[in-house]
């Protein structure tokens, strides 16, 4: 730890160093396709600042190295986004490199997966984990960091406590409004706008709308860092942002259309506005398109071209149940219905359960085919940390590795051994629209995608032909302990010691 802990008094001037790690999320799964700008670090930025405080923002995965900024910069505060479990130790890598280069520097680490399961970051190498809003709980830390007080009086923090476990400063966990922070900061990705895509749309923008979901499926953590809360930025602040961006923008809400009249009141605003995007990609649950297709008809003039991503999850009701999904099979086929009827791509996601025998892959097989959902993937059931269900699950988790939380590792023994399972989720994938030598041949993938980004696409496509062969994941199933076992301890013994 350095000095600053116990209140020792910082003598450099105040400059946030805001860092984007590069992840390990493209082996297989949809990563390469989702090239995603670091939007909660804009945001971050923005607060910081609001409040006279000096911010660089580094990219990773397509900026210089980390190295570089430390030299030019030279920051009082490096900030590093832990977005999901599986860049864990590319997370802890990175605090180590800067400790070793500049070992004075506090380092904080935030971001979803740290806010909601902060023990694997509280190492020697960091300083604190931000368990609050990124924006109020980084810009609490700079101020006293500037003021010269220890980190152990800042609110929505954790500190490791040198036992084997941590302690938190009280602070008020998903009650910031989202208006009391400007617009995102988006000029200092600006060197690397080219390089955000979704699928074949490039650049592509995120915005946010909402945050939080109070939905309670058994394998999220968004409900249960947000308390099941949802929060909302104003209309005009969502319009703001809107007109502010380019032509292709992602909807990073948990839930698209949840409020319904406060939608629809923003579709209109954004029309009012002759605010009109070319393509639109956002996130919502079957049942509630299902019972409210107005709000689609109200958001459908908004671009020209909207995808849905549906929560799909499981073929049968009794799957839905198991996954505390709180919706039906019926709703799924209605909520398609409806979608396509308003002229919206449909996709989603599917959870194959480890449990799972032959009959159960051949149920969703028939599910798939009946409503033609083939624009969909699949992803294995996992326990993320910060759920109720890791807990449950952790004497079973036979994965050593944080880069196993991908979604496309077993973590533990499947029903039918590793080699069928893999061999029935790969014939799943096959059936899908990324397979190229099946439904959808590149030929067709290539009609509508602008020249300047068919190489981008080719070169996704190519990857996601591993989600196809078996071998690719078996090479990687490895269920022996390893020495990284240590780093998942379950959050219940830690929590005990928790400043309340």
């Amino acid at each position: 730890m350095t000095g600053i802990l116990s209140g020792g008094t910082l003598t450099r001037e105040m400059h946030a160093l805001l860092l984007r790690p590069v992840p390990r999320n493209e082996r297989f799964g949809l990563g390469t396709f989702f090239r995603i700008e670091p939007l909660g670090m804009e945001y971050i930025a923005a607060a910081l600042e609001a409040r006279g405080h000096r911010v660089t923002v580094a990219d990773l995965r397509f900026a210089r190295p980390v190295e570089h900024y430390i030299r030019t910069c030279h920051p009082g505060l490096v900030g590093i986004a832990a977005m999901h479990a599986l860049e864990t130790d590319e997370v802890l890598v990175l605090a180590a490199r800067i400790r070793r280069v500049a070992p004075g520097i506090p380092i904080v680490v935030g971001g979803h997966t740290a806010a909601a399961y902060p023990a694997p970051f509280l190492t020697p190498d960091v300083d604190a984990v931000c368990v609050d809003d990124g924006e109020r709980a980084v810009a609490a830390v700079a101020q006293a960091l500037e003021r010269g007080r220890p980190l152990r009086a800042v609110p929505g923090v954790a500190l490791a406590n040198g036992d084997d476990g941590y302690w938190t400063v009280p602070g008020e966990t998903a009650t910031l409004g989202l208006d009391e922070v400007p617009l995102p900061a988006r000029h200092h990705v600006a060197p690397w706008r080219r390089q955000y895509a979704c699928l074949a749309h490039r650049p592509t923008w995120l915005i946010e709308t909402t945050r939080g979901c109070p939905f309670r499926c058994s394998f999220c953590s968004i409900w249960q860092l947000h308390e099941r809360h949802v929060r909302e930025r104003s209309i005009g602040a969502v319009c703001d942002d809107f007109a502010s961006v380019g032509d292709h923008i992602f909807v990073a809400d948990d839930l698209f259309w949840y409020h319904g009249s406060r939608s629809q009141a923003l579709a209109h605003e954004l029309v009012r506005r002759g605010i009109r995007k070319q393509w639109m990609l956002v996130q919502s649950r079957v049942d509630l398109v299902a019972r409210h297709p107005e709000l689609l008809e109200a958001w459908r003039p908004v671009a020209a071209e909207i995808d849905v991503f549906f929560g799909l999850e499981a073929a049968t009701n009794e799957g839905l149940q198991s996954l505390d999904k709180d919706t039906t099979v019926g709703y799924t086929a209605e909520a398609v219905k409806v979608a396509r009827t308003l002229a919206y791509g449909v996709t989603g996601n599917f959870v194959i359960d480890p449990a799972w025998h032959e009959d159960d892959f051949e149920r969703l097989w028939a599910f798939i085919d009946r409503h033609a959902l083939y624009q969909t993937g699949f992803t294995i059931l996992t326990p993320l940390p910060g759920t109720e269900y890791f807990e449950q699950m952790h004497p079973r988790l036979g994965a050593r590795q944080w880069a196993h939380f991908d979604l496309h590792h077993l973590l533990w023994e499947p029903a039918l051994g590793p080699e069928r399972f893999f061999e029935l989720y790969c014939e799943t994938w096959r059936r899908s629209v990324l397979n190229l030598r099946g439904r959808k041949r590149f030929r067709h993938w290539m009609r509508g995608v602008e020249w300047k980004n068919a190489l981008f696409l080719l070169k996704a496509l190519r990857r996601t032909q591993r989600l196809m062969g078996p071998k690719h994941y078996l090479a990687e199933y490895d269920l022996a302990p390893t020495a990284v076992g240590a780093a998942l301890t379950p959050a219940t013994r830690l929590q005990g010691r928790l400043t309340q």
